[in-house]
């Protein structure tokens, strides 16, 4: 994994984590908190979290 990768990786999982914990303070609903996953998926195209949530890396 190059470092770019990395970041992106790293940046996915404190942007997602932010996320969820706006989720569970009912900031967020379900809804919303799904179409900023996508969002941050497209963003930095992490590779393991396109691996586990079986939507392809391209």
């Amino acid at each position: 994994m190059s470092e770019k990768q990395f970041q992106a990786e790293e940046l996915y999982y404190i942007s997602i984590s932010i996320a969820k914990s706006m989720l569970e303070k009912g900031i967020i609903d379900k809804e919303v908190f799904t179409i900023i996953d996508t969002k941050l998926l497209e963003k930095y195209r992490p590779i393991s979290a396109t691996l586990l949530s079986g939507k392809p890396l391209i």
